[in-house]
This record gives C-alpha cells, sequence and structure tokens, in this order.
C-alpha cells in the first residue's frame, strides 16, 4: 500500500491530462490505462472482462487440507465421534473458536472479536473505506449432531479467500468472514443470538440480562467465564448500522435432500422461511387412570394431542408446500402411565416465506386451542407466541452473481427457497444477503450421519469464491 502512494498523483495526472486531448487515439487510453494497472497492481476499468478472465483461470481448492480441517474441527465435542455436540460458552465451544481464528490468522487475516463472541477476519481490499463484503456461518453444534451443520460455511469460507490469494486476485472492497456466535438455540433457548444482536435487536439485548440456561446460569456469567461480556462492556456496541456491508453470503449445506435428489450441485435460496414459535400449555382435573369413567374426565393430555393435529390440519389447509408446522415438544404432567394427564406443554414451529401465511396459520391455531378448551372442559391457561420473524429475501443482484459464478464454473444450478433458519437471515436487516446450497447425503442434518462430499464442498467453495470476487468488484 504504501508504496502505491507516492505514484499515484502522477498516474491520475496522465490520465486526466490525456482524457482532455481533442482526438485522442483509443490506442492511448489503453496504454494509460494498463500503465496505471502495471504501477497499482489492480484492474483500473474493465473489471467484469477481468472477473471473466480470473474465473477462467480455474479457482483451485484445496479439498484434503479443507477435509482434515472439518474433522480436526470436530474433535472439539462433547460426545464421541461421529457425533459433534458443541454448546455455547462451553470449554469445547472456547477451544474451537481458537481454533478458527488461528486459521484465520494464518490466512493473512485481520481478526477480531465484540462483545458476545462473534468473530471477523478481514481481508482489506484496495479501496477499504468502501462497505466490506461478507461471508461465515457457525461451528456451534447442538447435541449429538454432525460435523457440517454451519462448519462448510465458515472453514469453506476461509479456503476461499486462500483459493482467491492463490489465484492473485486483489478485492476492491475489503471480504470479510464472521463466525457467528450461537446460531443453534441449546443453551440460552435463543436462536442466531450472535446475528439477531449483530443486526440491532433491543429485545434480546434487554432479555440477555435475565437470561438463565437449565442450570440456571446466567447468559452474562456464562459469557464471561468464556472471555466476553465483560463488566465494562455494553453488549449494544455489537449492534452494526444498516449497510455496514455491501452484501453478505453465506455457504451451508442443504439439509434437505432436494439437490442430491436431481443431481444439482448448487442450490441460490431466494428467500429463508422464517419461524414463529409458540408455547401452549392446557390444565385439566387428571385422576387414576382406571377409577376415573371415560364420561367424566377432562384430560389435559387429549387436549394437547388434539391441538397437535389441529397443527397439521391448518398447515395443510393453507394449499402451500411452503408451510410447514411442527410440534416438537409435548410434555405431560405427572407423566405416569396409571394417571391421567392434569397438565400438558407443547412447543410449536410454524415456518413459511409467506409471512402473513404463516400468522393466518397461527391464528387458527389459537382458535383451534380456544375450541379445545370449551369441548373438553380444560383450561387454555397459556398460549404464547414466543418470536414471530419476518421472512427475509435473497438479493437479486447477490443471486445474480451467484448464478453467474456457477454458469462460469460449468455448475449445474437451481433457485430454492430454504426452511431452515439461518444466520443470513438476520443479516438480511443489515446488508443485501444470499446463500449458497450443496448437496447433503439424503438430506441429514443434525445427527451424526451428516455428510456433504469432497467435490460438493469444493464446488460450493468454488462459486463463494467466485461470488465474493465479483460482488468485491462492484
Amino acid at each position: 500500500m504504501a508504496q502505491r502512494f507516492p505514484l499515484l498523483p502522477f498516474l491520475v495526472l496522465c490520465l486526466c491530462s490525456s482524457a482532455s486531448i481533442i482526438g485522442i487515439a483509443h490506442q492511448h487510453e489503453d496504454s494509460t490505462t494498463q500503465t496505471m494497472e502495471d504501477f497499482s497492481g489492480y484492474p483500473i476499468h474493465d473489471q467484469h472482462s477481468f472477473i471473466q478472465n480470473f474465473a477462467s483461470s480455474s479457482l483451485s481448492v484445496d479439498t484434503e487440507s479443507l477435509q482434515n480441517q472439518i474433522d480436526e474441527l470436530a474433535t472439539f465435542s462433547d460426545t464421541p465421534a461421529p457425533s459433534v455436540t458443541r454448546i455455547l460458552y462451553t470449554e469445547k465451544d472456547v477451544l474451537a473458536r481458537r481454533y478458527i481464528k488461528n486459521l484465520m490468522g494464518i490466512s493473512g487475516l485481520f481478526v477480531r472479536e465484540d462483545a458476545v463472541g462473534n468473530i471477523f477476519g478481514r481481508w482489506d481490499g484496495y479501496e477499504p473505506n468502501l462497505p466490506a463484503v461478507a461471508t461465515g456461518s457457525h461451528i456451534d453444534a447442538i447435541p449429538y449432531s454432525g460435523k457440517y451443520d454451519g462448519v462448510v460455511g465458515v472453514l469453506g469460507a476461509i479456503e476461499a479467500i486462500n483459493s482467491l490469494k492463490r489465484s492473485g486476485f486483489k478485492p476492491r472492497r475489503s471480504l470479510e468472514i464472521i463466525l457467528f456466535t450461537s446460531e443453534e438455540p441449546t443453551r440460552f433457548g435463543i436462536s442466531c443470538l450472535g446475528s439477531r444482536l449483530l443486526a440491532g435487536s433491543e429485545v434480546l439485548l434487554k432479555a440477555l440480562q435475565t437470561t438463565v440456561d437449565g442450570q440456571n446460569k446466567s447468559f452474562l456469567d456464562a459469557a464471561r467465564a468464556a472471555g466476553y461480556a465483560k463488566d465494562q462492556d455494553d453488549l449494544s456496541s455489537v449492534f452494526l448500522r444498516k449497510g455496514s456491508y455491501s452484501a453478505f453470503v453465506e455457504l451451508h449445506i442443504e439439509q434437505g435432500p432436494i439437490l442430491e435428489e436431481e443431481g444439482i450441485s448448487i442450490g441460490i435460496v431466494t428467500a429463508i422461511a422464517a419461524p414463529a414459535s409458540i408455547k401452549v400449555e392446557f390444565e385439566g382435573n387428571g385422576g387414576h387412570a382406571g377409577a376415573v369413567l371415560m364420561p367424566n374426565r377432562n384430560d389435559a393430555g387429549l387436549a394437547a394431542a388434539e391441538l397437535a393435529l389441529a397443527v397439521e390440519k391448518h398447515v395443510l389447509e393453507s394449499g402451500s408446500i411452503d408451510t410447514v408446522g411442527t410440534v416438537g415438544i409435548l410434555e405431560l404432567h405427572p407423566g405416569a402411565i396409571n394417571s391421567i394427564p392434569s397438565k400438558s406443554h407443547l412447543e410449536i414451529d410454524t415456518r413459511d416465506i409467506d409471512e402473513q401465511r404463516r400468522n393466518n396459520v397461527i391464528e387458527k391455531i389459537y382458535q383451534s386451542a380456544i375450541k379445545i378448551e370449551k369441548d373438553r372442559g380444560v383450561r387454555l391457561s397459556e398460549f404464547k407466541i414466543v418470536n414471530q420473524d419476518p421472512p427475509a429475501l435473497s438479493d437479486k443482484s447477490i443471486t445474480e452473481a451467484m448464478e453467474a459464478a456457477s454458469k462460469e464454473l460449468n455448475l449445474p444450478h437451481k433457485l430454492m427457497i430454504s426452511r431452515a433458519y439461518h444466520d443470513s437471515l438476520f443479516m438480511a436487516r443489515v446488508s443485501p444477503m444470499g446463500m449458497i446450497f450443496i448437496p447433503c447425503y439424503k438430506g441429514y442434518s443434525h445427527k451424526p450421519e451428516e455428510y456433504a462430499s469432497h467435490q460438493d464442498i469444493a464446488n460450493g467453495v468454488k462459486v463463494l469464491a467466485l461470488t465474493l470476487a465479483k460482488l468485491s468488484l462492484n
């Protein structure tokens, strides 16, 4: 950088003088531009031509090294292989973070962390004052899951930048990798904790002051034990202003079977379906399973079962395959085989890329709960919408860049939606967003059998690298 600055006034003067001469030859203009590029080492004008030539030069991915990193990261786990369990702010999580920071440093990235442990690795562009292009994902893992979810988007991003560096590419906009804190809701029941805060969630900021885990340890104590959220830290310092990045792109395994079944290498995500989470509780009378006759029962368990079936019914009635609903938790009290349930607790997940359609389903579920309360003589003691996030649409300019990259690399691709939650959902509130999916074995995810092939990962890394290059030069 320092070597370029003394030459800059002279070069700019040459360009301005040549442009002011009437009748200047086109050949002379090309010569001046070439002189500037030779001195600076960077393309000055024809960036689109440059990136096309760059793409045809064939990006190389060190698949063996990348797989070794995936395997090594998987050893930071609280459960034995092939499963991976890596929970926010635990010892294994801290060691895994240290591993990623070391890899970022080896790649020549400037590494920093914020007050909740979002980790950033930046490669400065030759116009570093412009908003950067960001990429990244998460490395926390729910109990007994696999080693690819999120991880491909972090280690793959590091390899994408290594690939660009090996090719001789020089970014105009800086490129930044983000390792997001706690995408999974395992410990504190909050999904996408790091990216929600980056997106400026005041609600979450307030909630974290009193949030505790299953062992009644507070979020702040857990964070401080891991080296974050120190006494002097203001967690609002994590907030990013809108436009902090010019673009955000996340590489991820599909977590579904479509790409593998159709033999397609790359999925280009056009929208992310956001979930709404609902907690429901019924209270009945309970009693002895043999002594209380059927006509006299007010069974909270059957009320819960009826509502679970109503969730399925209302989702199917939406008429869209993009609407889904799941009763993921159903608990009965007292939980004895010979006791009629006196209390029931349900937790329901509903998702759609159409927010109004999803909200209509929620309203129908509520109306069903009220009817069940009346028909079964139980009490609906709670119906609480825990979160109701809006879906996010991918930015057209980013999907076009991903499509162009796929075509230039001769990789078959398709447009698709993501029904799973991702940090990209919240990064869309900060900057234009897009996602790249790669196939995974049978669509498995959140289980030890989760797997993506070396070739599919390499394809995803190449598309990510070329997309970042294109967006960097914009």
